[in-house]
């Protein structure tokens, strides 16, 4: 977006072009706090001002590492007037962004002894394991190995008098892999690449660009945030003193 001068008596649509959305955008935006209050002409048509041109821009800043929700969160706390809410806000995002950093690297180091890990050094007994006990032994629910087969990541043998599942050694490794990469929020789809990968050559290929992937993002994740957190520093100082300033 086009940094423009200062102006006033912007309309709905002047506002709606800066950013790319619909006038009923703008509209929303304000109603929802995102905007500070429009004034009203005589005939009701909303009038903005730099301000709102200026509330605009962080917010929409504030999208591309926030989100949506976190992103609106701030800007209602800044209009009304809770800026410790607002800082606090920011806060959270960021301590969870380090935490899904923290996180993914100790996924990587998991995740990579497992690929390496030979699917007899953990045994399964030679009738295989229950759902409930490979659930146990993993840490997830039994539901979520259910899940799992149902999208083919799984193939767990039937027992053929009773037809209930049997885990192998080979699954309880596939099913252990399956549950770190979910702890990382990987989608089943990723997911399903790295088994396959794993499985036809016993490489980590697949399974090391998703993790390079990961690392991109959140690299990505962080640099906008450092924008948007610029931005609302400019936001919600505009008019104050430097605290530098009448310094000798």
């Amino acid at each position: 977006m086009t940094e423009l001068g200062e102006r006033a008596g912007l309309r709905s649509v002047d506002l709606a072009r800066l950013a790319g959305v619909s006038t009923q955008q703008i509209r929303n935006y304000e109603e929802a706090g995102i905007l500070p209050p429009a004034t009203r002409t005589a005939a009701g048509y909303r009038r903005f001002e730099d301000r709102h041109r200026c509330a605009l821009l962080t917010y929409r800043t504030l999208l591309s590492g926030y989100g949506h929700r976190a992103a609106q969160a701030i800007m209602r706390a800044v209009h009304a007037g809770d800026l410790p809410r607002a800082l606090t806000l920011v806060d959270a995002e960021h301590a969870a962004l380090h935490r899904h950093r923290s996180s993914l690297d100790t996924a990587s180091e998991a995740l990579e002894a497992l690929a390496r890990q030979a699917p007899d050094v953990e045994p399964a007994p030679r009738s295989g394991l229950s759902i409930g006990e490979v659930a146990a032994r993993i840490g997830v629910r039994s539901s979520a190995l259910r899940v799992w087969e149902a999208e083919r990541l799984l193939t767990p043998a039937r027992d053929p008098i009773t037809g209930y599942r049997r885990f192998g050694t080979a699954d309880l490794r596939d099913a252990r892999l399956i549950a770190v990469l979910r702890q990382s929020r990987y989608p089943l789809s990723r997911i399903r690449a790295v088994l396959d990968d794993l499985r036809r050559t016993g490489s980590g290929e697949a399974l090391s660009t998703a993790l390079n992937e990961r690392r991109d993002a959140l690299n990505r994740q962080a640099t906008a945030m450092l924008d948007g957190s610029g931005r609302l520093y400019t936001y919600i100082t505009a008019g104050r003193p430097h605290p530098d300033e009448g310094s000798p």
